[in-house]
């Protein structure tokens, strides 16, 4: 090379390689999984807060021994195992954070145990009727009593029904103790039922010390459900009575009663009076759901205050009941056939849409995972006649509801209540995953609705001329 000639420059290539993240597509949809997730939680954790809707007086005792305190929220009611999961996977309200048109407002905790144990005291046979029940041995525990003859229990005005079919043609299998025990519980009670492993026993929050003393809190569950709590050490099978934190545990030998758990279910959720025979108050609560409010506010406000027999959440979504039953049939949660059979023997014995002719109740369809019932005669009637329905058709109880409401008589004094309240009182989470056989009917998927209504009714009522006795109804609710 010459002289004054420079060195020659090569460029210097830059190889670029993707990161190790977006490498693996698993990795990707992971780490956008993860991301989406922790975002979703902040949004929803603001629509869980118990407090939105409600309206608490403060405490005017200054004793921290008074009975009429609540307890502190770090005072755990059962040690549960880590690994047992009591609070995972709850479901996210269905109402926007933001809406809030119905305030509940709540009675200081004090005035309300004491109206509520003044009640319980005061409260004579006179004052829960005077119902009188069939008695005898049947083929099921309800007795199978036909669609005919279950029409004539309706109406007791001017005594025109003597005795009514409220279940218990078979024995309920439960063990002495737990009988005798029930029979002493004279005042409220708390009632709830985990079938086939199906959900996860919670504790209630923001008891107060006097519900703790006073409330009797009954989880009646079956055999599988019992294996399940003692393979995940919440009890053990050498106890003679089983409790979890709150809850006495009532063993039910359901091979007994009915096939379907669901059906189980129902006996201790509408013939608590009859479980229960000297309760005033109840309250029923699926065990999909963490009650968050002391139930003596809770029927203080609900039902002693409004004057009811019975409370209970409207549904959020419907208002007809043929809503609810296309709804059953979509999401299969019962056969279509028994449905559509429920729903044409109602229409041709007068069952109609919801309109404002039916004031004071807003609505044809409950959401009925919490009940809140004083024992009268009304209330009774009304669960006895719910329960025919149900061993009669299929245990769906939103399906026989204004059913049985508007065709007794004496009517029913029933508070139905804004959904929001319910979301406010209750927190709702996921079912138990099991593995569910695609072709059997009559069980639920464990899932929340999240849309509004559905009208593709012509599908599942009106397609053929079998079902032509609700045409009338679809007509008037079609307008």
């Amino acid at each position: 090379m010459g002289k004054g000639k420079g060195k020659e420059v090569f460029p210097i290539r830059a190889k670029l390689t993707t990161p190790l993240l977006f490498r693996s597509k698993l990795l990707c949809f992971s780490f956008l999984y993860l991301s989406l997730s922790l975002i979703l939680s902040l949004l929803y954790s603001s629509s869980l807060s118990p407090a939105r809707c409600l309206s608490f007086l403060s405490v005017s005792l200054s004793s921290s021994s008074s009975p009429f305190l609540p307890l502190p929220d770090d005072n755990p009611l059962f040690p549960y195992p880590p690994s047992y999961g009591q609070h995972k996977y709850s479901l996210p309200s269905r109402l926007p954070s933001s809406s809030c048109s119905s305030v509940l407002e709540f009675s200081e905790y004090g005035e309300a145990a004491r109206d509520i144990g003044e009640l319980c005291r005061n409260m004579t046979l006179a004052d829960r009727g005077r119902l009188r029940y069939m008695e005898g041995k049947g083929v099921s525990f309800g007795g199978n009593v036909s669609f005919g003859r279950r029409l004539s229990y309706f109406d007791r005005s001017r005594g025109g029904v003597a005795e009514i079919p409220c279940g218990f043609f078979k024995e309920f299998p439960i063990s002495d103790n737990n009988r005798k025990a029930m029979e002493r519980c004279d005042g409220v009670v708390v009632v709830s039922a985990i079938l086939n492993d199906h959900d996860k026993v919670r504790q209630p929050r923001g008891l107060g010390y006097h519900t703790l003393a006073n409330v009797c809190f009954y989880m009646f569950v079956d055999d599988i459900t019992l294996k399940q709590f003692v393979r995940q050490n919440l009890i053990s099978l050498n106890s003679k009575e089983y409790t979890i934190g709150v809850w006495r545990i009532v063993r039910v030998s359901t091979e007994e009663l009915y096939e379907s758990p669901a059906m189980n279910g129902v006996i201790p959720k509408y013939l608590v009076h009859r479980l229960f025979p000297n309760t005033k108050l109840s309250v029923w609560i699926d065990a999909k759901l963490q009650l968050l409010v002391d139930p003596l506010l809770l029927l203080h406000s609900l039902v002693l205050r409004e004057g009811a027999d019975m409370a209970i959440s409207r549904h959020p979504f419907y208002i007809h009941t043929m809503e609810e039953a296309v709804a059953t049939a979509r999401w299969k949660k019962w056969d279509v056939k028994s449905v559509r059979e429920q729903m044409e023997s109602y229409c041709e014995n007068g069952l109609r849409p919801w309109s404002s002719n039916k004031h004071p109740y807003p609505s044809d369809v409950p959401d009925s995972a919490l009940i809140l019932r004083r024992h009268t005669a009304a209330t009774n009637h009304f669960s006895c006649l719910l329960f025919n329905e149900l061993e009669g058709f299929n245990p769906r109880d939103q399906l026989a509801f204004a059913f049985v409401r508007d065709r007794m008589n004496p009517k029913l004094r029933l508070n139905m209540f804004d959904e929001e309240v319910f979301e406010q009182v209750t927190m709702e989470f996921r079912h138990n995953l099991k593995r569910v056989d695609s072709t059997s009917q009559g069980k639920g998927k464990g899932q929340r609705r999240t849309g509004g209504r559905s009208h593709s009714y012509g599908d599942v009522f009106v397609n053929d001329t079998c079902c032509s006795r609700c045409r009338g109804y679809l007509s008037v609710m079609w307008g």
